[in-house]
């Protein structure tokens, strides 16, 4: 079942306020996940966001699901990566530039099975929706 969009956005928010506010000594991690904030420009409104995401390493590079919880729509940062690939991450203290892009289907078939073995999740959500769930490779640029 997907997830609730408002229960989604108020835990997002406390998420985000005590990654913030600890400097990421608080929500680098959640349920022995590695969790990240990316922040992303708005497309329209042209204001930073930043979205707590679990992330999985590969390489240098930090790799996201843009599942939001299996709802029908793709989330709004995957829409602004998308117009505006240049953002940031912070995982943990650091704090990183990177280009998001999304993975092509080849290095999504890679890529996908690992991101379920991290979190067998996005696999239900992924059958919640029709919408092919997409995964965001996120490049180091400095």
């Amino acid at each position: 079942m997907a997830m609730n969009p408002t229960l989604m956005h108020t835990i997002a928010t406390i998420h985000r306020g005590l990654y913030k506010l600890t400097g990421g000594s608080i929500g680098a991690n959640l349920g022995g996940r590695p969790m990240l904030l990316l922040t992303t420009t708005g497309r329209r409104s042209g204001k930073k966001r930043a979205t707590p995401l679990q992330y999985l390493r590969d390489g240098e590079n930090m790799v996201v699901v843009a599942s939001n919880g299996g709802n029908k729509n793709h989330p709004a940062w995957l829409y602004n990566v998308q117009a505006n690939p240049e953002a940031t991450a912070q995982a943990g203290k650091k704090v990183k530039k990177v280009r998001a892009e999304t993975a092509n289907e080849e290095e999504r078939a890679r890529l996908w099975p690992l991101l379920l073995e991290a979190y067998h999740g996005y696999q239900d959500y992924e059958d919640e929706t029709e919408r092919t769930i997409q995964v965001v490779v996120l490049t180091p640029t400095a």
